[in-house]
């Protein structure tokens, strides 16, 4: 089974610029920002729509993760790369969802039970109905199999899957070592592949 969605940015080469064009952004250049929103919008909206599983509450919080990037332009300082800067205020705002709504538990179990991919789910090629019920009834699936996984796995895994950030950046977005993370990951990914073997 592929794990990596198609239309994940291509590694640290296409983000290298990522960085110069925030700081040019927080310098008043407003073309900066179209670009930095045309390379991450994508994967930002996706890590927030798996997370949520609701259209409605993903479109909310994305808005509120870019307008955050538009509030702290000004402050905005190189430390880390640009998608891990990006990629902490999506996750942030998805522990104030969770925490908001009363439903997160941010709890480890990696390890701990053994019993317990996803790739993009292609738009239908035509409006026919059964090609819409299947469409609905693969991403509902994948939904689920996400769902079924222990928050911080989930999180790791769609860190990775749709962010393309490396296990040091989300060990350090995270604030977990490196280890922690590609257990995290790995745990995540196997059960993944146990409940959706079949789509491979």
């Amino acid at each position: 089974m592929t794990m990596r969605a198609p239309a994940l940015i291509d590694g640290h080469a296409e983000r290298s610029g990522d960085s110069a064009l925030m700081l040019g952004y927080a310098a008043g250049d407003a073309a900066a920002f179209d670009a930095l929103y045309a390379r991450h919008k994508g994967g930002v909206y996706r890590y927030l729509l798996r997370h949520c599983g609701n259209a409605g509450t993903a479109d909310e919080v994305f808005q509120d993760v870019w307008m955050s990037v538009v509030r702290t332009r000004a402050s905005y300082v190189p430390a880390a790369s640009f998608a891990t800067w990006l990629y902490r205020i999506a996750h942030n705002r998805i522990i104030d969802h969770w925490r908001s709504s009363a439903r997160a538990q941010w709890v480890s179990t990696d390890g701990d039970d053994e019993t317990n991919p996803v790739h993009s789910v292609a738009a239908p090629r035509t409006d026919e109905p059964a090609v819409r019920a299947e469409s609905r009834d693969l991403r509902e699936r994948l939904f689920a199999a996400l769902h079924a996984l222990p928050p911080l796995q989930r999180d790791v895994f769609l860190l990775h899957q749709e962010g393309g950030l490396t296990l040091a950046e989300i060990a350090a977005l995270t604030d977990a070592g490196v280890e922690t993370v590609k257990s995290r990951l790995r745990y995540a990914s196997g059960r993944l592949r146990a409940m959706l073997g079949d789509l491979a």
